[in-house]
């Protein structure tokens, strides 16, 4: 069974972005989005035309700076390797203690298609919360380059107001 990260937040976050559950190699490093063939970390900085740390403290703080938090939608589950499409048996977080401890989240961006799915199975969404599912960061959706992946970044988080 593999155990998902606590979230990084505090009080004074406004946007919650919601894998589905971290890698392996995540999970080895014990760090979000830890693989270097996902551009999460990269796509973030780089909207916030900041240079990309190597230090995860690092990387950490500009999540504070910006209001931002991470989680994601399942606590546990069973999966061979890192493949969304291999998970089984899974246990979603428990999102309504969640969002009582948290109450100024006011947005949650989706890391993918999946992450979304999940939440809508097991959570449901909330009126007084605005969602949007992001194109996934992991190196798997090779569908689409950085620079794709990140125009779409960029024009949802312009309409949204988000710098």
């Amino acid at each position: 069974m593999k155990k998902a990260f606590f979230p990084l937040i505090n009080q004074n976050s406004k946007i919650l972005i919601l894998g589905t559950m971290p890698g392996e190699k995540s999970l080895e490093l014990q760090e979000y989005y830890g693989n270097r063939g996902n551009s999460f970390w990269k796509l973030l900085f780089t909207l916030f035309d900041q240079p990309l740390p190597e230090n995860y403290a690092e990387k950490k703080q500009l999540l504070i700076e910006k209001n931002i938090a991470l989680w994601d939608v399942l606590e546990f589950c069973e999966r061979t390797g890192s493949l969304d499409s291999n998970i089984k048996n899974e246990k979603v977080n428990d999102f309504k203690s969640f969002y009582k401890k948290y109450p100024n989240i006011k947005h949650v961006f989706f890391s993918s298609k999946n992450a979304s799915n999940y939440y809508d199975k097991y959570v449901g969404r909330r009126i007084d919360v605005q969602y949007t599912i992001l194109p996934s960061p992991s190196g798997a959706n090779a569908s689409k380059s950085f620079l794709q992946k990140l125009e779409e970044w960029k024009a949802i988080m312009e309409a949204l107001k988000i710098k």
